[in-house]
């Protein structure tokens, strides 16, 4: 999975931007969470980096998630009890989730600001942001349900 260079820039200059020092920890973190598309926990992300940060422990890569939360670059996801997973935001966008795996997708729907413009208009509130979440079996469980 290649990183777009030009999305990790950006993050780092926003980190620059807010104060935050740029540790190799951090770069790395950073840039395993723009490289992937699984919407890691801390701990996938601590299992991918601790061969090359073997003194990271798992409260540094919490530390820096909250940091990156902190400043707009990642989404905490939490889905009832399972761990929070999190997600480097490039753009508005909706997730698939498989009720077997726990696998999560992203899926992007045109019609985001609209929701909320309804929503506002139907009821009155000043509405801030939402989150949709679609739950179903994801293609490998099917094939593996088939059997």
């Amino acid at each position: 999975m290649a990183v777009s260079h030009n999305e990790l820039k950006e993050a780092l200059d926003t980190l620059k931007g807010t104060g935050v020092r740029i540790t190799p920890q951090r770069h790395a973190i950073l840039e395993y969470l723009i490289s992937s598309m699984s919407h890691p926990t801390a701990d996938d992300i601590y299992k991918a980096l601790e061969g090359k940060f073997p003194n990271m422990s798992v409260a540094t890569v919490y530390n820096n998630l909250r940091v990156f939360r902190e400043v707009g670059l990642v989404k905490e996801l939490t889905y009832g009890d399972s761990s929070s997973r999190f997600d480097f935001i490039t753009t508005q966008h909706y997730h698939v989730i498989c009720e077997s795996c726990g696998k999560i997708v992203d899926f992007h729907y045109p019609g985001l600001d609209e929701v909320e413009h309804l929503a506002s208009h139907v009821t009155g509130f000043k509405v801030s942001h939402h989150r949709m979440e679609i739950y179903g079996t994801c293609p490998d469980c099917s094939a593996k349900d088939a059997h």
